[in-house]
């Protein structure tokens, strides 16, 4: 079962629905019990990192999070999902994340934001296993402000172009992380729905 984190911010039923198309058993909730015996997590987001991290502190669901990926449960975060998952953001001041990947969260500077719609992915990591069956250059959609600047470059798994090249997944262990939306995605994002389903524990 995929516990997907219900903290109030991103689209909760869009990204059930999409694992629900690749026949993924997964369920809502904010619930640490809950979370705790799933077997895989994902952390949705849409929204600034201020108002995700004091959701997160007044839920208690920090130390879940870290406990399932200490236990090294597979983990999808997904937009805001990936971006919290870093030592800190620059958006409206310095906020902390969960840091736990080193790196940080930047703003795009003297282009038009949010970076929004159809652009593709430059895979980096061949053998990473969200990607399987992904081919080179797909596109995915994106709707973000801010991007993630991992401090070690060997967990970008791919890379975008807007206005130079940013990191649009990571990849670590069983830590996975995208910038665009899967559920969004079409059948690219329902590939990588699938291909998360169906990682091992």
């Amino acid at each position: 079962m995929i516990a997907i984190i219900d903290y109030g911010m991103g689209n909760l039923r869009s990204v059930q629905k999409a694992f629900e198309k690749v026949g993924a058993r997964s369920f809502i909730t904010q619930d640490p019990e809950e979370i705790e015996s799933a077997q895989k997590i994902v952390l949705p987001g849409v929204g600034a990192s201020k108002p995700a991290m004091e959701r997160l502190q007044e839920l208690k669901l920090i130390p879940v999070i870290k406990a399932a990926i200490s236990e090294h449960k597979p983990f999808l975060g997904i937009c805001l999902g990936l971006q919290l998952l870093f030592e800190k953001s620059f958006e409206g001041g310095e906020i902390k994340g969960l840091n736990i990947l080193p790196g940080i969260v930047a703003r795009f500077k003297q282009l038009k934001v949010p970076h929004m719609g159809w652009n593709q992915l430059q895979l980096t990591q061949k053998n990473c296993p969200l990607f399987k069956d992904i081919k080179n250059l797909s596109e995915v959609y994106f709707c973000h402000s801010f991007y993630v600047k991992p401090a070690l470059q060997k967990i970008t798994a791919a890379t975008t172009e807007y206005g130079g090249e940013f990191t649009s997944a990571i990849w670590q262990n069983q830590i996975f992380g995208v910038q665009f939306h899967p559920e969004k995605s079409q059948s690219v994002g329902l590939q990588i729905l699938q291909n998360f389903n169906a990682l091992s524990l």
